[in-house]
């Protein structure tokens, strides 16, 4: 049975070695993330073409996924590059002070608009919350501060407010000219960074078609507020990524555990991509294999119902990439053997609106009380082995295809596999004897297993699925339409 949940691996200089992009994909990557915060548009549309060859080499489809920026809400720098802050002490973010002038008692800010965003009383928390300061009065652009808890910091590290409420827009100017150049490269998602509001999602939407580009837009969830508008970011977005840094901090971490869980399942319920990301296997950056920790926060992920897990510095900056794909792969798969990760759950009370969706999830009702093998899905736009990706099951998906763009879609969803398919006849009978043909080439049925094959009356037509077919393999060259 191949493994259901899919990997996202995060590219950097320690995949720009030789050979390490083949053995990554070999050990299982389902699709890249090309970090915009770091590199120039040139590495990532190298990147994106490298990791299409290697793909195409190995006869494997791998989603492209663009990371964008999203507003700096940093400090500026030191003189001598740190500092350390002592607890009850006093430190100063300015605003107007020059970018490379930071000292023991003041530092400027990449963001210039947090002297309006915070007052008295405000807790600051810097560098992912290892030090954390509290407002104690704000004087023009200056937020005078008494540390509370101190220790060394850095240049360019992270400001958050506890409990949100920094105002910095979502798309920034250099997220705009991100995002034609992930049109340009023909990225199959743009991750949004900070979104507040769903209105953050149409935006990027919109300026990503404006730019010719046909991605899905990812939602990273990773500012309290977004919590508040929840259901609305993910109805506006095609993927919602649980960004457990940031939103760590801001939240705290003792609600994080029961956060991740409510936003797999709001987005499953709303027939949603769910990616659950951020120090999944941090100590494997310098070492070859995971804690138990590591190990237990996969797997739950993985029970919980997550698409994909994906890896940052872990493979980008990391000193085992494929090792760490490896590793995940082995303990996604041993999620999913287990009973609870394959019940079906079933959804009354819910009305269908599309007759292509009613025949996706009538396929996986009828495939989990049946004994169905395998399910292939002729897909035009991939909607169909989605949906049927939002039900539980153990039974793999195989979206055949003949777009390329669809193909490599799919690599996000759970449980779906995309294949190279070419629909060359009307003949319905025809076309099902070759879908099972393909199936049976690949190993994923035999004769005697049974086969779900869903199709629309008229192929090649967007949304057009209206027809659900079971053949038990070995009948398929006599059956009759």
């Amino acid at each position: 049975m191949p493994r259901r949940t899919k990997i996202v691996a995060t590219l950097g200089p320690a995949t720009d070695e030789k050979g390490v992009l083949d053995d990554m994909i070999q050990a299982g990557m389902d699709v890249v993330r090309l970090n915009f915060s770091h590199g120039d548009p040139d590495d990532h549309v190298k990147r994106a073409e490298a990791v299409r060859n290697c793909a195409r080499a190995h006869g494997h489809q791998v989603g492209v996924f663009a990371d964008l920026q999203g507003p700096k809400i940093r400090i500026d720098r030191f003189r001598d590059d740190r500092v350390v802050l002592e607890k009850g002490g006093h430190f100063i973010l300015d605003a107007r002070l020059d970018p490379q002038a930071g000292t023991r008692e003041r530092v400027g800010l990449s963001y210039k608009g947090l002297p309006g965003d915070v007052s008295r009383g405000d807790t600051l928390l810097l560098d992912d919350g290892r030090l954390v300061l509290w407002v104690e009065d704000v004087i023009g652009p200056e937020v005078r501060c008494r540390v509370v808890v101190g220790g060394e910091l850095s240049n360019n590290k992270g400001i958050n407010r506890q409990g949100g409420g920094l105002s910095a827009a979502a798309i920034t100017d250099k997220d705009r000219e991100d995002i034609e150049v992930a049109a340009k490269m023909g990225a199959d998602y743009i991750a949004v960074s900070f979104p507040r509001t769903a209105d953050d999602i149409h935006l990027a939407r919109e300026l990503l078609q404006s730019a010719g580009g046909h991605g899905g837009i990812v939602a990273k969830i990773e500012r309290a507020e977004a919590l508040d508008a929840l259901e609305d970011i993910i109805k506006a977005s095609n993927v919602v990524m649980i960004a457990r840094g940031d939103l760590g901090v801001e939240i705290g971490d003792a609600e994080l555990p029961a956060v991740q869980k409510r936003i797999i399942q709001i987005a499953r319920s709303l027939d949603r991509v769910v990616v659950t990301a951020t120090q999944m296997m941090q100590s494997m950056i310098e070492n070859p294999i995971p804690t138990r920790a590591e190990v237990f926060d996969v797997a739950n992920a993985v029970i919980d119902g997550t698409d994909a897990v994906m890896l940052s510095a872990e493979t980008a900056t990391g000193r085992y990439p494929a090792k760490v794909i490896e590793a995940v792969d082995r303990i996604c798969a041993g999620a999913e053997r287990q009973r609870l990760f394959q019940v079906s759950e079933r959804r009354t009370g819910i009305r269908f609106k599309r007759i292509d969706e009613a025949i996706a999830k009538a396929a996986m009702y009828t495939a989990n009380h049946l004994g169905v093998k395998a399910i292939a899905a002729l897909t035009e736009s991939g909607a169909t082995p989605l949906w049927m990706s939002r039900i539980s099951s153990g039974i793999p998906i195989y979206a055949l295809t003949r777009h390329v763009e669809t193909r490599r879609k799919v690599t996000l969803y759970r449980g779906v596999y995309p294949v190279s398919f070419d629909v060359t006849s009307t003949d319905h009978v025809q076309v099902n004897r070759e879908a099972i043909e393909e199936l049976m080439r690949r190993g994923a049925v035999r004769d005697g297993d049974l086969v779900i094959i869903t199709k629309g009356d008229l192929m090649g037509v967007h949304g057009g699925t209206n027809a659900m077919k079971i053949i038990r393999v070995g009948e398929h060259e006599i059956i009759e339409q």
